[in-house]
């Protein structure tokens, strides 16, 4: 008989076992994510415990350790691996490998689509795991870019196998727990219906994020989870080509025959799927050694492999100086624009190769060739030893170029340093920012704006009032469309939202008219 639950609302400085519980990473639906250090080894390890709320479902917890049983069969470098599954004073947990850097969906969100070689190389990686999975007659079930983990050597990770289940597994009810679980965007037209699934259902939900990877946006969207479904069921997804003309036309059929609504009609496994992405031709990616090694001999042991993945960054510079003096306010400088515009001018600057160590921080980020692509390298792996290196390579008072990307980097080392809580920090830097000559519009409304973000989590209201009137005006000049939208929430919270419209429309009526 299992012990009775713990309490698990708060384990940070506790000890579990062998893990030194440090701080909390994340929460699901099932379980909370800790980082830990890992007494006898000396490591840092990720520690997932089942929230204490179903710690007394014998269901539920016969599916958290079916994830560990699962995924401790699979020893592949583009899945996370588990070290222990165990229950102790009631919790129950599994350690596994810690994966610092960020999820495809924090790249995603903050970058806008990739550059294609870069999506094509985590595609190839994806697809390499579920290839392995497959060989142990798994399904993964819940791919979606959340689940998909990147190091700053540009390695991709498959985590959370927690819907995982082997095919042939006869366990009627072990098959029924969270059996339509997962997400609504990603999902396999027959996990919507709740039909069997094999293989072939990742391959389609490795399409839709593919997709997503590559405009920026799922193919289908709704107001509802079960509108989403019926698209997933009875609609065709837009034209890639159409969202984006520079991606490779056989890149795209590949997409849709990831996408195809019938099983039988996609690839008929993630081997195939791999063997098709190695045919792409596309600049600037290198085939990988576990690529080679998983379509040539499926029982081949990858662990010792190490990933070399080479990413070719587009950016615009012949043209970054020219646009900057020409008209600086208007410069949205989004690497997924500078990419956008590299393609269509022909432009392969600025290659990045990532290679050395799998896990973020055990090395310094290489100098690049300028300062945009520094800012991209570190943009990519998102650590705080990255975003620095850029003014460190590049000084700001080197020239008006560097000035502004390392003003920029200044921007998303303060957005990191919220993600971490350490809000202090983050406040320096968004001060700064906010104390630029008004002229440089951009940063003084980010920084102005972190501010108000800043004071609200610490539950400093009047502070937060004083920046959030001063950040809302200046909202034409945000280019982070989360921010933006934070300032409109906060201004709406505090009442002051219908005040502040008003004062603005004012404002506008007071303008000299141009004409």
């Amino acid at each position: 008989m299992s012990k009775r639950p713990a309490d698990n609302s708060d384990l940070v400085g506790r000890q579990l076992g062998d893990y030194e519980i440090l701080r909390r990473l994340g929460k699901g639906g099932m379980a909370e994510v800790y980082l830990a250090e890992q007494n006898s080894l000396k490591r840092k390890v990720a520690v997932k415990v089942l929230r204490s709320e179903f710690a007394s479902d014998e269901g539920y917890v016969r599916r958290f350790q079916n994830e560990a049983r699962a995924v401790a069969s699979l020893v592949h470098a583009n899945i996370v691996q588990i070290y222990e599954v165990g229950c102790i004073d009631g919790v129950h947990f599994l350690a596994q490998e810690y994966v610092p850097g960020q999820t495809l969906k924090q790249l995603v969100t903050r970058n806008g689509p990739l550059p294609i070689p870069q999506a094509v190389s985590i595609l190839r990686q994806v697809a390499s795991a579920l290839s392995r999975a497959s060989q142990n007659k798994m399904v993964h079930r819940d791919i979606k870019p959340e689940n998909i983990l990147l190091t700053s050597s540009g390695e991709a990770k498959v985590a959370d196998f927690g819907l995982a289940r082997v095919v042939s597994d006869e366990n009627a009810d072990m098959t029924q727990i969270g059996m339509t679980m997962g997400t609504p965007l990603y999902m396999s037209p027959e996990q919507v219906e709740g039909r069997p699934l094999d293989p072939r259902s990742d391959i389609y939900s490795c399409g839709v994020m593919a997709f997503y990877m590559l405009t920026g946006s799922p193919p289908f969207q709704g107001d509802t989870p079960l509108n989403i479904a019926v698209q997933h069921l009875q609609s065709e997804p837009p034209d890639l080509l159409e969202l984006r003309e520079e991606l490779p036309p056989d890149l795209c059929t590949l997409v849709r025959k990831m996408l195809a609504k019938k099983p039988d009609d996609r690839f008929s496994s993630a081997n195939h799927l791999l063997r098709d992405l190695r045919a792409l031709s596309v600049d600037g990616l290198e085939n990988h050694p576990l690529e080679d090694s998983l379509v040539e001999s499926s029982s081949m042991d990858t662990s010792a492999h190490a990933l070399d993945a080479t990413i070719e960054l587009q950016s615009i510079m012949a043209t970054q100086t020219m646009l900057l003096q020409k008209n600086k306010r208007n410069v949205n400088w989004a690497l997924p624009i500078m990419t956008a515009i590299a393609l269509l001018l022909g432009a392969g600057l600025a290659r990045l190769t990532w290679s050395g160590p799998l896990l973020a921080g055990s090395s310094k980020l290489e100098k690049q060739a300028n300062a945009p692509a520094q800012w991209a390298a570190a943009a990519t792996i998102h650590t705080e030893s990255a975003w620095k290196t850029v003014e460190e390579y590049f000084p700001a008072e080197a020239g008006t170029t560097n000035e502004y990307w390392c003003r920029s980097a200044k921007h998303q080392l303060a957005n990191l340093y919220v993600d971490q809580g350490r809000l202090d920090e983050a406040y320096e830097l968004y001060s700064y920012l906010a104390s630029l000559n008004p002229s440089e519009r951009e940063f003084v409304a980010i920084g102005t704006a972190g501010q108000a973000i800043v004071h609200h989590l610490r539950g400093e209201k009047e502070p937060e009032r004083r920046k959030v009137a001063l950040a809302y005006p200046m909202q034409q000049h945000l280019r982070d469309q989360k921010v933006l939208e934070d300032i409109e929430r906060l201004a709406e919270e505090l009442g002051i939202r219908d005040q502040l419209d008003r004062a603005e429309d004012g404002s506008r009526e007071r303008r000299p008219s141009n004409g």
